[in-house]
């Protein structure tokens, strides 16, 4: 039995705190006001038995208690944000075929999901699902073997293509941890010159006039993120990038971008002659499974990318 007084709005403020230390913040996240949201924090620590904040520091900070029930509040939250997903999935099933392309950034969490939710839902169709590079993504949608592509926008108009942004996704800089003069002691690990990412750093930083010898271009976020992790170099990636990499978190650390902040916008495209409701309630479902499965896990991991990495509505 769930003990008297213990609420789902309570459980959301008490994360919303955790995550900002902040009752201004919380309460823009939240919706509430202010008042409301200290009512709800109050709530929950006498519903629980235990302080859960140290209400006489600024910015607030957790309580021993308080970090082991965020642990729990934040699995909680995950599995009912998943579970609303899966239900507000539309049903497919009149369509005959459906083909979608996603960049691989979401291999590890993402696109599992999204195959299972869709297949779930396309009772009758014949459907397809690929992972590629976004460039030939784009090739894939122009020559119409694609109906649907997830992708970061090349920046470049797009004739014929209807876009549904899904998240900004802003450039950071990754180092192995405890190194604190990476860029000054150790080479700079790029992408690889053919992807799009790497495309999207070097021109940002060709407006700030760095100079790096190029000694090493990688195709793989994952081997990326192994040689960094291995004190091989320091690299500028993007927090789904490095959310990717949950195996070597313990020997990185991310930092804000060097060279003044930037990001790319990843979206769902598809044909101006396909575009009914399906690619609007994909983008729906896209946009949750990306708020449950990265955002969150990364602004409770690296609170600092508050306002900077978010799902766009």
């Amino acid at each position: 039995m769930v003990m008297k007084g213990l609420t789902l709005r309570g459980l959301e403020v008490f994360e919303a705190l955790a995550r900002t230390g902040s009752v201004a913040q919380a309460a823009e996240i939240t919706g509430l006001s202010q008042p409301s949201v200290s009512q709800q924090l109050r709530n929950l620590e006498i519903a629980v038995g235990t302080e859960l904040v140290d209400h006489g520091r600024r910015p607030m900070r957790l309580t021993q208690a308080g970090l082991s029930f965020l642990a729990r509040t934040e699995a909680v939250l995950a599995e009912l944000q998943m579970a609303q997903s899966e239900l507000t999935v539309m049903d497919l099933g009149h369509l005959t075929t459906l083909s979608i392309g996603l960049i691989d950034d979401f291999d590890n969490d993402l696109t599992p999901r999204l195959a299972t939710l869709l297949a779930d839902s396309l009772t009758r169709s014949k459907f397809k699902l690929i992972t590629l590079p976004s460039l030939d993504l784009f090739a894939e949608l122009e020559a119409q073997r694609l109906h649907l592509v997830v992708s970061a926008h090349s920046g470049e108009v797009l004739e014929g293509v209807v876009e549904y942004p899904l998240v900004q996704d802003p450039f950071i800089l990754v180092t192995p941890k405890g190194a604190d003069n990476a860029m000054q002691e150790l080479p700079f690990l790029r992408y690889t010159r053919e992807q799009l990412i790497s495309r999207q750093i070097e021109a940002h930083l060709a407006k700030q006039q760095p100079s790096y010898e190029e000694r090493f271009e990688i195709g793989s976020h994952l081997a990326l993120m192994a040689m960094v992790a291995r004190g091989l170099g320091w690299a500028i990636t993007t927090p789904l990038g490095y959310m990717r990499a949950a195996r070597f978190h313990d020997a990185l650390q991310a930092h804000p971008a060097p060279f003044g902040e930037f990001s790319r916008t990843i979206s769902l495209f598809t044909r101006t002659d396909w575009s009914d409701q399906v690619p609007q309630e994909v983008a729906g479902m896209m946009r949750r499974l990306m708020r449950n499965q990265i955002v969150d896990p990364a602004l409770a991991q690296l609170p600092w990318l508050t306002d900077k990495l978010k799902v766009m509505v």
